[in-house]
């Protein structure tokens, strides 16, 4: 196509809010080496926080005067209801994980901290809205230098820098499987666009080779979103990781990934889902994805059981959550797509705020096992509500958003496939492995909520900001329970379609 037949205005337009990222990062770093160079890290990072933060929630309020549709360079960047909803949930995700680095101590490079934050949600918006095979995995490259470095950003630290090279190796061989498995896509269809593949494709009988590159373009998603059995990085990552870091990692990254997972296996290869149901196996995406949904809930659940640290405890935990979400996907319909949506930003806001926590603690006591949790309520109350609040709603206890999450991931399951039986047997595995998850989640609020401190144990005094930060997103997470219509109008049944049209 020739240069000049392209709609830069229009481009720009629906590109407004990655590029108002974008200038906001190079701001951050304008602002750190001059108006605030030379300050104490401290007043920096407070400072910068507050710009990152601003940055974002002007991003979220420019959606308000864009279009809700609109398509540009043949499916490089589209929005759609549902795409918008999910865009703006990632930067009020990036506007937290600014908020709670409020006066960060772990490392003297804040201008270049917080600039790689915004750099890595750019990525993920650019992510969301990518339906080109070519945009998706330069979006995806993106995202993922940006949290490797995050993760290796306390230098202090050797745990960071061992988390940072297993999560960097892991990521270069899933990129590489991603790449290969959608450049075979590209010559089975002979198109990048998902929906020209989905055309082109349709009505054929796909052969060996077609179901080769989907598993591998799975293999690579399915690290990204920490999936069994492609979860070896997520543990190292999480502990080592500066806690702010490791929150976003675990949530607006999720949240993206698991969005583009959506586009590509709904739009691109809905017709080619298969079916895991029903007591028989047909070929297709959908048995692959239970394969995976299945390790991840029982690997995620059993292994957690054995943790001592808490980080440690919440990355295996994810590693569950991805399974129980993996249900809703293999739904195929539109019912998945709400419950995707609802359960990876709900689950989002209750990790992001048991970080926010365990941070605080970590910071005041030196490390994050559980024992520092001990007599939490008695060093601060506050902290421990809010804890107990996020515990509960990952752990699927009404009437929190995480039991909501949960149903209507399951609900999706039940209602697809086959029409006796549908999705049940992994949904009773996820019943199963959900009741399993109550010992370690009941474990971490016991030496909160019912074991004394130890003795001459400071009271913990958590920043203001961070503070108020926890307590608004444990008011979300309540207020998301009670009222899920907040997030998806109808309960989450119709929210939309995938694509523009």
């Amino acid at each position: 196509m020739n240069p000049l037949q392209f709609d830069y205005s229009a481009i720009l337009k629906l590109a407004l809010p990655e590029t108002i990222l974008v200038l906001g990062a190079i701001l951050v770093l304008f602002i750190d080496l001059t108006v605030m160079r030379g300050r104490d890290a401290a007043d920096r990072s407070s400072v910068l926080a507050l710009v990152s933060a601003i940055v974002s929630i002007i991003g979220i309020f420019v959606f308000q005067f864009l279009p809700k549709t609109g398509s540009v360079l043949d499916g490089m960047l589209v929005l759609s209801p549902t795409t918008v909803l999910v865009k703006q949930c990632i930067l009020v995700f990036a506007a937290l994980t600014a908020l709670i680095s409020w006066r960060v101590r772990f490392t003297e490079h804040i201008g270049e901290y917080f600039a790689l934050i915004l750099f890595a949600t750019t990525g993920m918006l650019f992510l969301s809205s990518a339906q080109h095979l070519l945009m998706l995995f330069v979006s995806l490259e993106l995202t993922s230098l940006s949290l490797y470095v995050l993760v290796a950003f306390n230098k202090e630290s050797r745990a960071s820098a061992e988390a940072a090279l297993k999560y960097f190796l892991f990521g270069g061989v899933a990129a590489a499987f991603t790449l290969f498995g959608l450049s075979l896509i590209y010559g089975i269809a002979g198109s990048l666009n998902l929906e020209t593949i989905a055309m082109n494709l349709s009505g054929k009988e796909p052969d060996l080779i077609f179901y080769v590159a989907v598993v591998m373009a799975l293999i690579g998603f399915g690290f990204k979103i920490a999936v069994a059995p492609f979860h070896l990085w997520a543990p190292d990552a999480y502990q080592g990781a500066p806690t702010p870091a490791a929150a976003f990692i675990a949530t607006g990254s999720k949240v993206a990934s698991f969005y583009i997972l959506l586009q590509v296996l709904y739009v691109g290869f809905g017709e080619f889902a298969g079916d895991a149901g029903g007591g028989h196996f047909e070929s297709g995406w959908q048995p692959v994805l239970a394969i995976f949904a299945t390790l991840s809930m029982v690997i995620g659940n059993l292994v957690a059981l054995a943790q001592t640290s808490v980080k440690r405890l919440l990355a295996y935990s994810a590693i569950a959550h991805g399974g129980y979400a993996l249900v809703a996907v293999m739904a195929n319909s539109v019912d998945g797509t709400a419950a995707v949506v609802y359960y990876s930003v709900t689950y989002g806001l209750a990790t992001l705020g048991a970080f926010a926590v365990v941070g605080v603690v970590e910071d005041q006591c030196g490390d994050d096992s559980m024992t520092s949790l001990a007599g939490l309520k008695e060093r601060s109350p506050v902290l421990a509500l809010c804890l107990m609040v996020f515990i509960l709603s990952a752990a699927g206890i009404p009437p929190l958003a995480g039991f909501f999450g949960k149903f209507y991931a399951f609900t999706a399951g039940v209602k697809s496939g086959s029409p006796d039986l549908g999705l049940i047997w992994i949904v009773a595995i996820g019943l199963l492995m959900s009741a399993v998850s109550f010992y370690y989640y009941l474990q971490v609020l016991k030496q909160a909520m019912v074991l004394p401190s130890a003795k001459n144990a400071p009271a913990i005094h958590a920043n203001p900001v961070v503070l108020l930060v926890i307590v608004l997103v444990a008011i979300s997470v309540i207020l998301l329970g009670c009222f899920p219509t907040l997030l998806l109008p109808d309960t989450g049944v119709a929210v939309g379609v995938l694509s523009s049209g």
